[in-house]
């Protein structure tokens, strides 16, 4: 079966931050039907993540940083714990993950190791997500990191067990964090 929907109406409804649109559309069936259905995209962009650890120390390191969506969801404080992240804007993954290291970790790391990609809100965000991991070291450290221009992060470097524990006890609730931190498990990277 070939699938092919038909796009009837693609309408800006935002490009304040990033850009939201509304379609309507006639998506295909199993059956041979169609269905007319509305949705809501927002584009933001891609995105890349990096999970830095240190298996000598068994240590990794996050950042917190206030995220209004998750305080307005029920977060009190907005803080959220996290694996460092950014938008590729104009750059490739790697070269975005190694800039927003630094920025926001302090660390200049070399090699990455690509991961996986995934789409982590696939029902109404456009981005996709490219996750890496590397290795660091105090001879890496750059910098205090802590973001550029508006940002204001704090950067923790944890024991990977602990991690875990905070992921069970709902400290850690950020989705890419949270499938990083298992990624290192899985991979025996780090020691739980």
């Amino acid at each position: 079966m070939s699938f092919m929907i038909k796009i009837i109406e693609n309408k800006l409804l935002s490009d304040h931050w990033f850009v939201l649109r509304k379609f309507l559309f006639d998506l295909p069936r199993k059956d041979g039907t169609t269905v007319r259905q509305m949705r809501e995209v927002y584009d933001r962009g891609n995105g890349a993540t990096i999970l830095l650890y240190n298996s000598a120390k068994n240590t990794l390191v996050l950042i917190r940083q206030f995220r209004m969506p998750t305080y307005l969801n029920g977060n009190p404080t907005g803080m959220l714990l996290e694996t460092c992240a950014g938008l590729l804007d104009d750059d490739s993954p790697e070269e975005c993950i190694r800039r927003e290291a630094v920025e926001e970790t302090g660390y200049a790391v070399g090699e990455v190791q690509k991961l996986f990609s995934a789409y982590m809100s696939p029902g109404g965000v456009t981005e996709i997500v490219h996750f890496f991991a590397a290795e660091y070291n105090d001879s890496l450290r750059d910098n205090n990191g802590g973001g550029i221009e508006d940002e204001d992060i704090e950067v923790l470097e944890l024991p990977f067990a602990e991690a875990l524990a905070m992921v069970g006890d709902g400290r850690i609730q950020d989705g890419k964090t949270i499938m990083l931190l298992q990624h290192a498990q899985i991979r025996g990277w780090l020691k739980a």
